[in-house]
């Protein structure tokens, strides 16, 4: 079965199987990026549920050739800054470390907007059905939403990476005040702390709250370098810290604050 047998299956499957007015719909693609881009929307708004054996199997078939496709960076062929601390530009879901760090929101089971760009969104597709699943499981069991400034740990099932923390950032509107600077680093600080319990040698750190959530970016990277920093030196942690960012800007500006 190839790349676009496996979506044809994938997309027919979904239709199949669930009641929402986008699944019913019937599109003639003019190309396989067309089908990608319809079937990820599909990915991102199904429900929590659990899917037969044969359509994991040619979904893990799937996004594994699709993450291969986009190329995988390991840890061990990047170049530390300081005090394994690394800084690097790209698609998170293409790393491969011990864990990377997922910016989510108070539900815990990704976005559900059709190829929305945020990285939640990313990392849900691409890890597969089975992640939403699990983050529906933690949820169900914790009976309520999850608190800002923790985290969660949950397999990374597709992606090159072990594990995935889930931390909901502090959303800015108007003024930043003390409350959100202490509600981010809390964000790192759980995350991090999550990753030496459970013996994680690298960490993948995303720009939490700089999104839509109106974090504003040169503030939330001081925060970010800072908390690591002070916990590495107060600690004597080895693990390794990557500080991922995908925006020109943010390099610039992870660059300079780095130097």
């Amino acid at each position: 079965m190839n790349q676009e047998n496996r979506i044809d299956y994938l997309i027919n499957y979904l239709k199949e199987n669930e009641d929402s007015n986008i699944f019913k719909s019937n599109i003639d693609f003019e190309d396989i990026d067309e089908k990608r881009n319809y079937l990820r929307a599909l990915m991102n708004v199904r429900i929590p549920y659990d899917l037969s054996d044969d359509y994991i199997k040619i979904q893990d078939e799937y996004l594994k050739q699709r993450i291969i496709e986009k190329g995988v960076t390991d840890i061990n062929d990047l170049t530390p800054i300081e005090n394994d601390i690394y800084l690097w530009q790209g698609d998170i879901t293409t790393l491969k470390c011990d864990a990377i760090v997922n910016a989510a929101n108070s539900q815990m089971l990704g976005c559900f907007l059709p190829n929305h760009k945020c990285i939640d969104n990313a990392i849900h597709t691409y890890a597969g059905a089975q992640l939403r699943n699990e983050c529906y499981k933690i949820m169900q069991k914790q009976g309520h939403e999850e608190k800002t400034g923790d985290c969660k740990i949950t397999n990374a099932y597709n992606l090159p990476c072990r594990y995935i923390l889930h931390t909901v950032g502090p959303i800015v509107q108007g003024e930043l005040k003390q409350e959100h600077k202490d509600l981010l680093k809390s964000c790192y600080l759980s995350c991090i702390k999550k990753a030496e319990e459970y013996k994680l040698n690298s960490i993948a750190f995303c720009c939490i709250s700089t999104g839509v959530f109106g974090f504003p970016q040169k503030e939330a990277a001081m925060i970010a370098i800072n908390t690591i920093k002070e916990y590495k030196n107060n600690t004597n942690s080895n693990i390794k810290v990557i500080f991922n960012v995908f925006k020109d800007d943010d390099l610039e500006i992870y660059k300079k604050l780095l130097q």
